[in-house]
């Protein structure tokens, strides 16, 4: 059976303080052998640089969250930039545009988007955009900033099928984890028959979204195999299948071998 890829995971989070390590050193007896985790504040993204000196399969996403981002100026993101050349930072995120939050507000949202994917193009690695109800303004600026040239993941994917064209013909993959588990999830299994099978990775965004049966409780990538079944019956092909996709999707996305 394939292994598993966490394209997506925010393991630095208090959720795990009690059981971090014990929970991360057996992941790969349980088939998951490797784990992006995302920094999404300066902090974290000091304790990502940690998990993944720590641990062998760990890499990380260096970057700031859009609702973190009034904690950015030079001196931070001077320092930001020389996180992100680290072998093992495989992306620049997660970044983007949130605006179901009012703070911090848009405009600076925008300016500090713009920077980190201007920073990605200029160190030559893949983006972690993180898009909440502003996908008119998120592919206005990556239109603009030429973020095909960049290419990257679509975390979280939740918009629609139209949405979805326009960051496929630029080249990008979409995260799908366990929101697409939810019966409430029309949106997104409509998203997921349509975009092909080589553009979609794993991603729990864990300790948030756990999947049904689990819905609820704290997520990790031990609960993969619940999106990978769902992703199986939405596509009409086996979980062996989505499993092998996954995996070399989630390679040819952080450009590891």
């Amino acid at each position: 059976m394939t292994e598993i890829f966490d394209t997506h995971a925010h393991y630095d989070d208090e959720a795990f303080d009690e059981d971090r390590d014990e929970l991360l050193a057996g992941l790969p007896a349980q088939g998951i052998a490797r784990v992006v985790n995302v920094g999404a504040t300066l902090s974290s993204c000091e304790s990502t640089i940690a998990l993944m000196e720590k641990y062998n399969y760990i890499y990380g996403a260096i970057g700031v969250h859009p609702s973190e981002v009034a904690e950015l100026d030079e001196d931070h993101f001077a320092w930001l930039k020389e996180q992100c050349l680290r072998e093992k930072c495989v992306a620049v995120g997660e970044i983007g545009l949130d605006y179901h939050w009012p703070d911090p507000e848009p405009a600076l949202q925008r300016e500090w988007f713009v920077r980190q994917l201007n920073l990605a193009r200029e160190i030559g690695k893949p983006v972690v955009i993180h898009s909440r109800d502003a996908a008119k303004d998120t592919i206005d600026i990556m239109q603009a900033e030429k973020a095909d040239e960049t290419g990257g993941v679509i975390h979280c994917y939740a918009y629609s099928v139209e949405s979805a064209k326009i960051f496929l013909n630029m080249g990008y993959y979409f995260g799908i984890g366990g929101v697409l588990t939810f019966k409430n999830a029309r949106k997104l299994k409509e998203a997921v028959e349509y975009i092909p099978l080589d553009r979609m990775v794993l991603e729990t965004d864990c300790p948030y979204l756990a999947p049904e049966p689990n819905r609820g409780k704290r997520n990790s990538s031990l609960n993969l195999p619940y999106v990978v079944s769902a992703m199986a019956q939405i596509k009409g092909i086996s979980e062996e299948e989505v499993r092998k996709a996954m995996w070399e999707n989630a390679h040819a996305l952080y450009r590891m071998k």
